[in-house]
């Protein structure tokens, strides 16, 4: 897909003033920082699949290429993790989350996502956070492919929220009726996880 057929989205928290939330800092570290519970899962591109199931009137499976094919994003972001570092000028390209629209009917009981990784990493988010205009399913980092550790084949990533949102590995997505706790919000953090409202911990 050539450069002029992406969508290029700018995230309006790049536009503040100030754009380090409370408590956090910038981090000029050279070396992209990654933060794991498990190991990296293997990947085949031929057998992975994006499973989107729950509160729909059908579930699907989409394969790599099915994905892709939705249409890219570009998304222009900062970054910010609960540990307290922050990383400015990110440059994201993937499939926005509002692309599963067009591919699943949701019915109107489901008020949230959860959302899995291949090993036991869960997060949740309200219908209204996924379907964010600057959510994306990613692919690419800075104009080069994610590498496992930093969440290839594909990631989320919710830029106003804390990372711990923005799923690594990401296979399943499954509407649900309430917003309720994944891996890391079980164990007290902050079940929205808002960076300028320092929503770290529960």
């Amino acid at each position: 897909m050539t450069d002029e057929k992406i969508k290029k989205i700018i995230s309006p928290d790049t536009k503040k003033e100030n754009r380090i939330p409370p408590g956090q800092f910038e981090s000029r570290a050279k070396k992209w920082p990654t933060l794991n519970i498990e190991k990296p899962p293997e990947f085949n591109i031929e057998e992975w699949r994006l499973t989107i199931d729950g509160l729909v009137r059908k579930k699907i499976e989409l394969n790599y290429n099915e994905l892709k094919n939705l249409g890219l994003t570009e998304i222009y972001a900062d970054f910010h993790c609960v540990t307290s570092f922050s990383i400015l000028n990110c440059t994201w390209v993937g499939v926005q989350a509002l692309e599963i629209k067009k591919v699943v009917s949701i019915h109107p009981e489901a008020k949230a996502v959860m959302l899995y990784a291949p090993g036991k990493y869960t997060t949740n988010l309200t219908i209204e956070e996924f379907f964010n205009e600057d959510v994306l399913l990613a692919f690419q980092l800075n104009g080069k492919d994610l590498t496992p550790l930093q969440g290839f084949p594909l990631r989320l990533v919710v830029p106003k929220l804390y990372a711990y949102k923005s799923i690594k590995w990401i296979n399943r997505i499954e509407f649900i009726n309430e917003n309720t706790a994944g891996y890391w919000e079980e164990k007290g953090y902050h079940l929205h996880g808002d960076p300028w409202g320092e929503d770290r911990y529960l």
